[in-house]
């Protein structure tokens, strides 16, 4: 450390240079950063904000915008993230530094494909719209001179001679609240939006906008800039894709999972075979129930649908002697016979349990996993039912399964906003008929875990009968899941492994 005269004045005009850096704790993101950062301040920043903007999505749907309970959600995670969270003092350099990172890195990740960019272009804008509108009036204009949005205040007089007008066209104004709120005199170009739900008075080709309003206008703005700014990344993409180091942990977060490690079995053996399709109905997300269920039905499941619901039965607690036996008993009521099953399926299950090739442990599926990748095609069962079922077939087969027509209704407006995993959610408020499941639902097996934790009062299942016929207790302690676990980004045990599991899983 320095403590001379010379090192305090070099600390000072650092300090300055960051300040002028990032002036201000809001910002459009024009310029990408300059500095050079490790490949692990890299991740971590990046999960970081894919953890904030999911929380974002999770919380846009789940409350109103405004409510007191949505800003105060967002709050506490903006803060336990360390991002800025308001117009904080001139010492929050590294929140701002990380909130500019974090950005543009997940803007390389999220603009391969339009589905990927439509998402994280409006968390991007929900996240924005809560930070613009928590900051003063005061820091409210120096950041609009600051994007050059300095829209030009009319004059008292003029306020005073256009008041009957603006009163009547300006929705919940009164004379008082005419006299109090400062207006300005915008361009109807960039007033379009406010033109058209008729909450603004036009002449002479400009919009007189109260500056309660203004916030629509710089979301509208900042949309533009960044759909621009997410086309032109996705041009650059080919010059990414071919930088190694990069290309793996980009392609990795636009399907990456942000929660507990489900290879890490704590339920060992504590499922029994005998329970397997009453908790299928009471426990098993949608996606696992129709794999059971296809599974009961036609005796053989092809390797998407192996492969998706196996690592699911692993996780939830089977063995690996239980999976053979499971698995071996419905494909011989098929067309395998036990001779062919044997040679042709055993070792690809005990290659998941990691016991032969590489000895891998196999994670199972998250829900961005089964979203994003292998849809499924004619045949399959795979997949996530609220991403690649038709919305008429999802409609029946939630009747088939006892949901009330709002609740399917609800379920059906989440998908077709694209908010996949907020519609498995509802599915599990609707099965579990409670009201908030108060977590976000991210995996299949934090689905069950959960589940299983409400049906039976906080607690797993007590015991399981072995082939024996006795039972094993329950180890009574609990693990919380919580969004502040080992990301899976971070896991080596990552999705580029189950690339030597599927050829063992290509024999339908």
């Amino acid at each position: 450390m320095e403590f001379s005269s010379r090192g305090r004045q070099r600390h000072a005009r650092l300090a300055g240079d960051r300040r002028e850096q990032y002036p201000h704790s809001l910002q459009f993101y024009l310029e990408p950063p300059t500095e050079s950062i490790s490949l692990v301040e890299f991740e971590s920043f990046a999960v970081d904000r894919l953890r904030l903007l999911k929380v974002v999505e999770n919380l846009g749907v789940s409350y109103v915008r405004s409510s007191e309970a949505y800003k105060t959600k967002l709050e506490a995670e903006l803060r336990k993230l360390k991002f800025p969270y308001k117009a904080l003092a001139e010492d929050d350099y590294e929140a701002r530094r990380k909130d500019h990172i974090s950005h543009f890195i997940l803007r390389l990740a999220y603009c391969q494909s339009e589905d990927l960019r439509r998402w994280f272009l409006q968390q991007e804008m929900d996240l924005f719209r809560y930070r613009f509108n928590e900051l003063t009036e005061n820091l409210m204009q120096k950041f609009l001179e600051h994007v050059n949005l300095s829209f030009e205040a009319i004059g008292e007089d003029l306020k005073n001679q256009l008041a009957n007008e603006l009163i009547a066209s300006t929705p919940g104004f009164t004379p008082l609240k005419v006299k109090e709120q400062m207006f300005y005199k915008v361009g109807l170009a960039d007033a379009v939006d406010l033109f058209r739900a008729r909450r603004v008075y036009i002449k002479d080709g400009f919009a007189f906008v109260p500056f309660k309003e203004i916030d629509v206008i710089v979301l509208n703005n900042y949309r533009t800039k960044l759909s621009k700014a997410l086309a032109l990344t996705a041009r650059s993409l080919p010059s990414i894709q071919s930088d190694e180091r990069l290309q793996p942990l980009l392609n990795h977060l636009s399907h990456s999972y942000v929660g507990p490690d489900y290879s890490i079995q704590k339920n060992t053996g504590k499922i029994s075979l005998e329970q397997i399709d009453a908790l299928s109905v009471k426990s098993f997300p949608l996606c696992m129930r129709q794999l059971h269920r296809a599974l009961r039905e036609s005796h053989h499941l092809r390797h998407g649908g192996r492969m998706q619901y196996g690592l699911f039965l692993k996780g939830i607690g089977l063995t690996l002697e239980q999976a053979l036996e499971f698995w071996k008993k419905e494909f011989i009521r098929g067309k395998v016979d036990a001779d062919k099953f044997d040679k042709g399926y055993a070792y690809s299950i005990r290659h998941s349990y990691g016991k032969e090739g590489k000895r891998t442990d196999y994670t199972p599926y998250s829900c961005m996993k089964i979203i994003m990748s292998n849809p499924p095609s004619q045949g399959d069962y795979h997949g996530c039912p609220f991403r690649h079922s038709d919305p008429e077939l999802l409609k029946q087969k939630l009747q088939s399964y006892k949901i009330p027509p709002s609740g399917i209704a609800q379920v059906l407006e989440l998908v077709k906003g694209m908010h996949y995993q907020l519609a498995c959610q509802k599915y599990f408020e609707l099965t579990h008929d409670i009201d908030d499941i108060g977590f976000s639902l991210n995996h299949p097996n934090q689905y069950f875990t959960e589940s299983q934790k409400l049906l039976n009062g906080g607690r797993e299942p007590k015991k399981e009968f072995n082939n024996s016929g006795n039972f094993q207790q329950k180890n009574n302690s609990q693990e919380s899941i919580n969004s502040g676990s080992t990301p899976a980004s971070s896991n080596e045990k990552a999705d580029t492994e189950l690339e030597g599991l599927e050829a063992y899983f290509t024999e339908d």
